[in-house]
């Protein structure tokens, strides 16, 4: 597993990722594109368990030539980590183990909150579709490294 920051395995890499946004009912995705600059929303689906959840990631990281995985960590206010995230490292390294791809884990504080913002400027209630509330957030935490990697310049 590489860096907590947000720069280790995405940092320099050439490819498109894959933002994740991990949560006990269902993850949501977000995809870069090829020149890492842009992340749009891919899709959410509903997790039973980490086992077909890593296996459904390595799916859609091939169907759509992902060079590395970026995985929302959460992290209390203060920033220490929790048993939430604790899950979440877990989740990370099965995705290493089934993908074969480097996994990068990030601070995702207030990623749904901010979502949730969002969906309701746009005009959705993001309580009739919480689904989308993931695949957004997956696309704020991936948004945030790609523009942290461009401003690093690495």
């Amino acid at each position: 597993m590489s860096g907590r920051s947000g720069a280790g395995a995405v940092s320099g890499g050439a490819g498109r990722l894959l933002g994740i946004d991990y949560g006990s009912k269902r993850i949501g995705l977000a995809v870069s594109d090829p020149d890492g600059v842009v992340a749009v929303v891919l899709e959410t689906f509903a997790r039973t368990d980490d086992r077909g959840a890593a296996r459904y990631v390595a799916r859609v990281a091939a169907r759509e030539e992902v060079a590395g995985l970026v995985l929302g960590e959460p992290r209390r206010l203060d920033g220490t980590r929790g048993e939430a995230a604790e899950r979440v490292a877990r989740f990370a390294r099965r995705l290493e183990e089934t993908t074969g791809l480097p996994v990068t884990l990030v601070d995702e504080s207030l990623t749904s909150v901010e979502a949730e913002r969002r969906l309701r400027e746009a005009g959705a209630d993001p309580a009739a579709d919480p689904g989308r509330v993931d695949a957004v957030a997956a696309q704020i935490l991936l948004q945030e490294v790609l523009d942290r990697r461009r401003r690093d310049g690495s």
